[in-house]
């Protein structure tokens, strides 16, 4: 909208991690020599971990650009809520290997056997896994024993772990040591300080083709570090929404006041930095107080007189949705409602909920029950117009006035201006989808399918029979109109990006998993379920 305004080639503030907008920071400059020096004097085992939105993922793509030459042979697991088989399959069909059907054992032997063919070769085999605070104990477990394909003199395969923080306290637990002990090169990401948030923002406005130096004021650029945090992604939001409100404004240049309406429009807690002063805090719990009065009577007023359901003819007429999801969660443990939420998401997919584990905490909790119903699960992280873009049902992560937990309701269908939610989680289960938009706190979890079992984000590694499948179901989509030769040919590359970019996806050509959701989806053939119940629903 505002490109052509600013004269952009390209918007310079996506949240898609691009090896072209990448920019080293100090730490990231740092974070970076220390994956290549375990690399490439075969550590084994790397770890990498840093806060959300910190640039991990940009790094590892810029990672795997510096080494795509023929010297090595990259494994990019990016999902792991996987089974210890289930992940030795990934891993195998990410090099290329035979997996499907195959025993662990067999599965070891194929790798053992590919590890052997390249170092003799003198090429180095690298696996990463990303979100790897999500991997399973068992799971864990099964990646240390991989350490132990090796030479007399070398490590086989080249191991990086990449996650949250809890990763440092999960790789902490007793039955654990064997593994972190293994761990000889760590790094810990840190935010941007203020000089770097300074030269990423310049940067990433001259990629995209911006000529004016001071198109961000000095005031404007103070405020987006204070409210960001120094976090990559926070400062992507911020500026992408200021320059909105600029181009709104008809303003050339972005200045401090346009930053902080940008900052009350996106209605993200998230967006305060970090480093509070004590009056603010004082004034911020004062405030939290008088919510918190405020929730527990309007809590005891709906107790005594409960609302009736909502008919969307009358919906406007009603409480705000805040103060009726706030009162029903009054009720209900963030941990219930996660639980109502991931049920009704199974029975969508015509699964048993009697077999769920109980007690369990997201995202532990959906891995599980992913895996135990043989379904994939995508943690997606982004704004409220991409997750309606992708049209699954999903289970939502949202911030409630009053409230400091996140909580979790599940979007199962959205009709017109309407959307139909879990229904013990709310006095009534139709909300209006702009007021849900205003809660959603930029995270879902939705359960899909993957039933050609396709390689996720395999390229050019895929095997022939995978291959095929992949221009099967761009034939489908009416973007190939190519021959199903099995070559994973500039034509299939072509295809794949044109349907990413119809689709409103990373137009990245690599079959990813938001790629394949939708793929499957325009297919017809496997029956996903699907967000929008009519043609009318916002898409």
């Amino acid at each position: 909208m505002y490109r052509e305004f600013f004269g952009f080639a390209e918007k310079p503030f996506t949240l898609t991690p691009n090896p072209r907008f990448i920019f080293l920071s100090k730490t990231h400059r740092e974070v970076f020599a220390h994956l290549l020096y375990g690399i490439r004097n075969h550590a084994g085992f790397i770890e990498v971990i840093g806060e959300v939105g910190t640039g991990k993922t940009t790094v590892l793509r810029a990672l795997f650009e510096q080494l795509g030459g023929e010297g090595y042979r990259l494994a990019f697991i990016f999902n792991p809520s996987l089974s210890a088989l289930e992940l030795l399959r990934g891993i195998n069909r990410e090099f290329g290997l035979a997996a499907d059907g195959l025993s662990p054992g067999e599965l070891l032997a194929k790798l053992n056997e590919f590890l052997l063919h390249e170092n003799d070769a003198g090429r180095t085999v690298v696996l990463v896994i990303d979100e790897a605070q999500n991997l399973a104990p068992a799971v864990l477990e099964q990646i240390r024993l991989l350490s132990n394909l090796e030479t007399e003199t070398d490590k086989l395969i080249q191991i990086v772990l990449v996650g949250q923080p809890e990763l440092g306290h999960v790789l902490n637990r007793a039955e654990l040591r064997q593994l972190s002990q293994r761990i000889t090169v760590r790094y810990h990401l840190k935010e941007l300080d203020f000089e770097d948030t300074q030269s990423y923002i310049a940067h990433r406005l001259s990629v995209a083709g911006c000529r004016q130096r001071t198109l961000f004021s000095a005031d404007a650029i103070k405020k987006i570090y204070r409210r960001s945090g120094g976090l990559p992604r926070l400062i992507n939001v911020l500026c992408d929404r200021s320059l909105l409100v600029a181009y709104v404004a008809e303003a050339p240049q972005v200045i401090g006041a346009m930053v902080t309406e940008a900052a009350r429009e996106l209605r993200r807690e998230t967006l305060r930095s970090p480093r509070r002063h004590r009056r603010m805090f004082i004034a911020a719990a004062a405030a939290l107080l008088g919510t918190v009065v405020m929730v527990l009577v309007v809590a005891n007023f709906f107790r005594s007189n409960p609302l009736p359901p909502v008919n969307p003819a009358v919906a406007t007429s009603n409480p705000p949705i805040a103060f009726t999801l706030t009162s029903s969660f009054t009720r209900m443990s963030p941990e219930k409602g996660a639980a109502a939420g991931i049920d009704a998401l199974l029975l969508l997919w015509g699964r048993d909920v009697s077999r769920r584990e109980a007690g369990l905490t997201i995202p532990q909790a959906l891995t599980r029950a992913a895996a135990a119903s043989k379904l994939n699960l995508l943690r997606f992280r982004g704004p409220w117009s991409a997750l309606r873009q992708l049209d699954a049902p999903a289970l939502l992560e949202l911030t409630l006035p009053g409230t400091t937990a996140i909580h979790y309701v599940a979007l199962l269908a959205i009709d017109g201006d309407f959307a139909r939610l879990e229904p013990p989680l709310a006095v009534t289960a139709t909300v209006p989808v702009q007021e849900l938009e205003a809660l959603y706190a930029g995270q879902a979890y939705i359960l899909w399918r993957n039933p050609l079992q396709l390689p996720i984000a395999g390229g050019h590694n895929m095997e022939r029979g995978a291959v095929v499948a992949l221009q099967r179901l761009l034939l489908d989509a009416g973007v190939y109109q190519g021959a199903l030769h099995g070559r994973f040919d500039e034509a299939t590359t072509t295809a794949l990006v044109s349907f990413q970019q119809r689709r409103g996806l990373a137009a990245d050509g690599q079959p990813g998993p938001q790629t394949l959701l939708a793929l499957y989806q325009s297919s017809g053939r496997y029956g996903f379920p699907r967000l929008a119940i009519k043609t009318g629903g916002g898409q």
